[in-house]
């Protein structure tokens, strides 16, 4: 059995205004829209789901008053793909393509709806265009050249020293081992070291403190909105 993420299920975007986000992913993108629906568990929220694969979606989410919200280039967001931004937050996203043959094709369709773009540029294992989408995201498309990433040529030891990387952590972190603890893996305790997620703390102990089936069964939302 697999111990690894096999891709991204979907990484969502935080929308000003979703209408605008549904147009410019499916009409600029070419992404066809699959969900639309009330945020599950989140009064007022709108969560959309645009498909790119069978397997994989992009997902925007519409909160009240996010509006409102100031965008702040530097700290919220970066604006390109080589500036910074406050940690933690998305730097930028790279979408994928099979060839350099849709790479241009999707450079010419979001040129096509009026959208500047920079490229193709050149990085080795993976040639990319660059545009900006709504609410300053910064985008990427990008497609693999030459075969698929070599460790040994790709990782630079001059920049592992940079990092803060020793050659023993290295070797691990490039064959991360196995896990070979029990199933079901008991909820650990909580410890302010790990990361967390933001609820009111003594919320978040007792959420902890539920049994996963409980959990499960509260939480969950199966239906879909329409009827069949």
């Amino acid at each position: 059995m697999t111990q690894q993420p096999n891709g991204i299920h979907h990484v969502a975007f935080m929308a000003s205004d979703i209408k605008k986000h549904i147009a410019f992913f499916s009409e600029v993108m070419g992404c066809p829209l699959v969900a639309l629906f009330d945020m599950h568990g989140v009064p007022g929220g709108l969560h959309a789901f645009l498909r790119l694969n069978e397997a994989s979606y992009f997902s925007i989410v519409q909160l009240p008053d996010v509006d409102k919200i100031p965008i702040q280039l530097g700290v919220t967001h970066a604006g390109r793909g080589e500036k910074p931004c406050a940690a933690g937050a998305l730097q930028h996203i790279a979408f994928g393509v099979a060839n350099e043959d849709e790479l241009i094709a999707m450079r010419d369709r979001i040129r096509g709806n009026g959208v500047n773009v920079i490229g193709p540029l050149d990085h080795g294992f993976c040639k990319s265009i660059y545009f900006a989408g709504p609410d300053s995201m910064t985008l990427e498309v990008a497609t693999p050249v030459r075969g698929p990433i070599d460790p040994k040529r790709w990782i630079d030891p001059d920049v592992l020293a940079r990092a803060d990387i020793t050659e023993e952590e290295a070797a691990r972190f490039t064959t991360p081992a196995p896990y070979q603890g029990p199933s079901p893996a008991p909820q650990p305790p909580y410890d302010p070291s790990k990361p967390h997620m933001p609820y009111p703390l003594e919320q978040y102990k007792q959420m902890l403190a539920t049994p996963d089936e409980i959990i499960t069964k509260v939480a969950s939302y199966i239906e879909p909105p329409v009827p069949a």
